[in-house]
């Protein structure tokens, strides 16, 4: 995806490599002006040299991964990197890595478009897969690009063009009344200049069969700094008021619950605004019961709810190296839920397929068993279903099994 253009950096402090270590910042992240701490995110290898060490086949790894799939971290997440551990879970989320260069193995077939969201492109931005919800994609944006990104492929558009979108979007919502609710996605919608996303929530605002709006966004995760500015917390508690909004947000592990993002989530929480969290099960990242276990608690600790825990999906250039196994992630779920309480279990295991979105019930022996909670549009006898596959030891999505009777 493409980036802002960027202005020179802050100095950096050299590094001994013998004893290395996270970068010794001393700027607040907290409290810097976040357009402008925004410029200074890591988007070369070069500038990724300064922070944190690289062989020199993973550098040259890493310039064929960043032409095809570019790189944007912030400081402040990048500061979060362990660069004494190699398996630590900030570094695979944020920095490239040689497998992305691999495109088939075992794991199956890959797709640039898993969810299926060129068939529900309405124009405007708007993808109208469910009836009842309308995904309007406000940005291509995003202070970082996540390496598990299933968006990869797309590329983005200017802020006038999005603006112009989203105008043309809530013309498309408004003359549907089935549509009860709206997805404003990206990309990161809150990554836009407040004044824009002003004129987008507005023109939700008095549309009367709206039930609620949802803002997607990582950056109380990732840029937590963007949440710190009154401006924007004064108005989304005023919209709030007139139309209920909910933020889903995007934590994968207990790491990214620092106090910078409990700061960030208080103050939506404190305009009144719930906070739900959608992580994503990653191999290498979260793949355990334990480290589930951790996230979970740590989400609710901070006031936002556990909500949905998504399968990886075939993306080209992530699912074979971040997808775990159908059977083994079944498992290591039910171990989790075993330990949590009511409201740490409560989220959902979910695959957003391409037919619609699939809870992830469980398994009985090596049948998997899931029901289906969303059906696309003009589909809708397919919602609330069951359905039964047979479970491989590497099938990580529904296409990779076969479907079969749960008896006999």
């Amino acid at each position: 995806m493409p980036h802002e253009t960027t202005t020179s950096k802050t100095s950096t402090p050299s590094i001994d490599n013998d004893t290395f270590s996270s970068p010794a910042i001393d700027e607040d992240f907290g409290t810097s002006d976040w357009a402008r701490e925004l410029q200074n995110n890591i988007r070369t290898i070069d500038e990724l040299k300064e922070h944190v060490v690289l062989s020199e086949k993973e550098e040259a790894d890493l310039r064929q991964v960043v032409g095809a799939h570019p790189m944007n971290i912030p400081r402040y997440y990048l500061n979060l990197i362990d660069n004494n551990d190699e398996n630590d879970p900030i570094r695979k989320l944020c920095i490239p890595r040689s497998d992305e260069l691999v495109v088939a193995g075992s794991m199956g077939e890959t797709t640039g478009d898993p969810y299926g969201d060129d068939k529900h492109d309405k124009g405007n931005g708007v993808l109208h897969k469910y009836d009842y919800t309308a995904l309007v994609v406000a940005t291509e944006y995003c202070s970082m690009y996540c390496r598990h990104c299933f968006r990869k492929r797309l590329v983005g558009m200017s802020t006038e063009h999005t603006v112009k979108n989203f105008l043309g979007a809530a013309e498309y919502i408004k003359s549907h009344p089935e549509i009860t609710n709206v997805v404003i996605s990206g990309g990161d919608p809150m990554l836009m200049k407040t004044s824009v996303l002003k004129r987008m929530l507005d023109s939700l605002r008095d549309i009367e069969h709206l039930n609620y709006v949802r803002i997607g966004t990582r950056a109380p995760v990732v840029f937590p700094a963007r949440l710190l500015e009154d401006e924007l917390i004064d108005y989304l508690a005023d919209f709030n008021r007139d139309k209920t909004l909910y933020v889903p947000t995007h934590f994968n592990h207990v790491k990214e619950i620092t106090p910078q993002a409990t700061e960030a989530v208080a103050r939506l929480r404190g305009a009144g605004i719930t906070v739900n969290n959608q992580a994503v099960l990653l191999r290498g990242v979260n793949d355990s019961a334990d480290a589930l276990e951790d996230l979970m608690n740590g989400l609710l600790r901070i006031g936002v709810n556990p909500y949905y825990l998504y399968q990886c999906m075939p993306v080209s250039q992530v699912r074979h190296h971040f997808q775990v196994p159908l059977k083994e992630g079944i498992d290591m779920i039910d171990e989790t839920r075993r330990r949590l309480d009511g409201y740490a279990k409560r989220f959902k295991f979910i695959m957003g397929h391409d037919i619609g979105k699939l809870e992830i019930c469980g398994r009985i022996e090596d049948k998997l068993i899931l029901k289906q909670i969303h059906a696309r549009a003009g589909h809708n006898e397919e919602a609330s279903r069951m359905l039964v596959h047979q479970l491989t030891e590497n099938g990580g999505w529904l296409d990779d099994l076969p479907e079969v009777d749960l008896v006999g």
